[in-house]
């Protein structure tokens, strides 16, 4: 019999509706029922693509025995932490703060008002390795629920003094300046695995936000060491196993140092960043490697993740159970496959007798590029068709807000700079299609499935991602719609997120609802929603009419202003503020490109390869946009040619009709 998430708009949460616990959904009716039988929330946090989260769901929540005793002792409540990054963000606050450590499945017990009292994460169900079996957990905290309810109500409230504790908002730091950036910049650079390339010790997860922040710091400042670390990481992690050498796309992470082994789901927000610093890194600097990996992500993101509603989340971790059955070969497969060719493809693949994996099997790299391309092209036809017969990983379909804007930033972006306008045209019709569904009355919904959107509102992040992206989509295209929802949703937002008695802080949900309301200006495995609504309030500047401009300049500034302690603190942490902080130092610059009548628009194309990220150049006929108001072409060897005005924040160069003229 299916408990009550069936009917989700979670394609995590209907794997669990045949569970005999007694789910249900965050929700008032939960809480409700908590203080009705006077039992304790028993929370379970995941998501679809999670390999322990499965683990546990076999193990655990489909035991007969063990549910009959969550469902007698508790009200069990199921949330998919990618429709709910809200509740994930205040319980993993405080499992972090019981247990020194997160991660997914996450298992909280809270009382009937939301407060956490016990935390953790992944539980056998029996004892094992040391380790407390869910089945004596349970009993546990039951008992103390029932026998020690003032230790309950102690404990529950010093966490949650603590957790409303931690979401203070941050000082004012250190100035924002050239020198600030530069001294973040080589405070990452020493913290290189120069052997390995990226940053830290394993697991090692991309550092997308920051490799965009290093290549900027190059751009703007000049400086080449910053340029090497982020090609260094950006050639590593494409040779690697994280990487699909056969379809393209990439894995959450690397379990090791090498980026051999990963953690083989495959998350939207993972490629559609990685996306954006590839493309920019191939447009910077003409890398064939680059621009390789950077056609076969696009491919990837179509082939694999594309619902025709939007992207969707994640690729799984598993197939059938086992993590890696899609993506992994033995040598003898390879025999059986390409004959006389074998040899040669596990040289060049790193497939070996013994395997990089487990039991033998052996992830696909690269670690150089091959002599013979049509042979490799060969081998690779061969084996991806074998794979294709293979059982694939399931996908969750559930199209997230910021991550599908994610997308278009980069489609958008890199279809303007790299001549690929098909991809210019998908990110139009996923813009079209988060405006239609995701858009309701005025506030945008987290995700939404099959083409309806969910109850969750969206979160900070929702608003500000989609914000630039429509921004970026509309200075590549030119297309007004594009600005005038742009600047309704920023308007929106600023509304709903922004904290009224601290100028430049805010609060990354909406308000109610929840224990507290969450604030993580610490950018992760996505940007922060503060750092990415500075880059959407310096992009807003752009391209609003004069009456709005200072607004959200006086806001960019002062959230800019909360950047500096991060930076200087814990600037590993920071990618996306670096990003951002290096293109609103130097200036912001924009640029305006006045058409002529006859106009090809070659030198707004130009100027677009050009210019360093986080530079709109923003082109029409004169007065089309706010930037090009009382701005038009100029007279040169009898006609009149396009006219390129560089602009420093308020100020603006004398107009230039070529590329090498403009001083960026």
């Amino acid at each position: 019999m299916a408990n009550r998430l069936q009917q989700s708009n979670s394609p995590y949460l209907r794997q669990h509706a045949d569970n005999p616990v007694d789910w249900q959904e965050w929700g008032d009716e939960a809480f409700a029922q908590a203080r009705d039988r006077d039992v304790p929330i028993l929370l379970s946090v995941g998501y679809a693509a999670c390999h322990w989260c499965h683990v546990m769901a076999h193990e655990t929540f489909e035991d007969a025995e063990l549910a009959a005793q969550m469902n007698a002792g508790f009200v069990c409540v199921k949330v998919d932490r990618e429709e709910r990054p809200d509740i994930d963000s205040i319980y993993m606050a405080a499992t972090v703060a019981m247990t020194g450590q997160g991660g997914w499945p996450m298992t909280c017990f809270l009382t009937p008002d939301g407060d956490p009292f016990y935390c953790g994460t992944y539980f056998p169900p029996r004892s094992r390795h040391g380790q407390p079996g869910f089945a004596e957990l349970l009993d546990a905290v039951y008992g103390t629920w029932t026998t020690r309810r003032d230790e309950v109500d102690v404990a529950a409230g010093k966490i949650t003094a603590h957790l409303r504790a931690s979401t203070q908002t941050l000082p004012e730091g250190p100035q924002l300046d050239v020198q600030l950036l530069a001294d973040a910049t080589t405070a990452v650079l020493a913290d290189e695995d120069e052997g390995h390339a990226g940053f830290g010790r394993a697991p090692k997860f991309p550092p997308s936000a920051l490799l965009e922040g290093l290549i900027r710091a190059h751009e703007y400042r000049g400086d080449e060491a910053p340029l090497h670390a982020a090609t260094r990481a950006l050639h590593a992690m494409a040779r690697g196993g994280i990487y699909d050498q056969l379809a393209g796309g990439f894995a959450r992470y690397a379990v090791d140092e090498k980026w051999v082994v990963p953690h083989f789901e495959k998350m939207l927000y993972d490629n559609a960043l990685l996306l954006r610093a590839y493309a920019h890194h191939a447009r910077s600097t003409g890398d064939d490697l680059s621009l390789r990996v950077t056609d076969e992500t696009v491919a990837f993101l179509d082939e694999y993740l594309w619902t025709g509603r939007g992207y969707a989340s994640s690729l799984d971790a598993d197939t059938e159970g086992v993590e890696g059955l899609t993506y992994v070969w033995r040598r003898e497969e390879l025999d059986q496959i390409l004959g006389d060719d074998a040899a040669w493809a596990a040289g060049l693949f790193t497939v070996t007798e013994t395997g990089t994996f487990e039991h033998g099997s052996s992830t696909l790299q690269l670690l150089r590029d091959p002599d013979d391309v049509a042979r490799y092209e060969s081998v690779r036809a061969r084996l991806s068709a074998v794979r294709a017969q293979r059982p694939q990983p399931d996908r969750d379909d559930k199209v997230v807000t910021a991550w599908n804007a994610f997308a278009i930033t980069a489609l958008a972006e890199g279809g303007a700079t790299l001549g690929r306008p098909a991809w210019l045209d998908r990110a139009a019709q996923v813009a079209s299609e988060l405006l239609d569904v995701h858009l309701v009355d005025g506030d945008l919904r987290r995700s939404s499935l099959d083409g309806v959107a969910g109850a969750p509102l969206g979160v900070l992040e929702d608003y500000a991602a989609l914000t630039t992206a429509l921004i970026t989509l509309h200075a590549v295209t030119g297309d007004a719609k594009w600005r005038t929802a742009s600047l309704a949703i920023l308007d929106r937002a600023i509304d709903v997120f922004a904290d009224p008695d601290e100028a430049g802080a805010w609060f990354d949900a909406h308000p109610g609802g929840l224990l507290l309301r969450p604030r993580d200006p610490v950018d992760g495995a996505t940007p922060a929603g503060a750092s990415l609504m500075a880059e959407a309030l310096v992009a807003a500047t752009a391209v609003a009419d004069v009456d709005a401009q200072q607004r959200y300049a006086d806001l960019a500034d002062a959230t800019l202003a909360r950047a500096g302690i991060i930076l200087a603190k814990a600037p590993r942490s920071a990618g996306h503020w670096l990003a951002v902080a290096q293109a609103y130092v130097a200036g912001p610059v924009q640029v305006a490109v006045a058409h002529a009548p006859d106009s090809d628009g070659e030198l707004a194309e130009q100027l677009r390869r050009r210019v360093p990220g986080g530079v709109l150049v923003i082109a029409g006929e004169p007065d089309s946009a706010p930037l090009l108001a009382d701005r038009g072409p100029v007279p040169t060897g009898g006609r009149l040619r396009d006219a390129a005005y560089v602009c420093r924040g308020r100020v603006c160069d004398l107009p230039v009709t070529t590329v090498e003229a403009a001083q960026i």
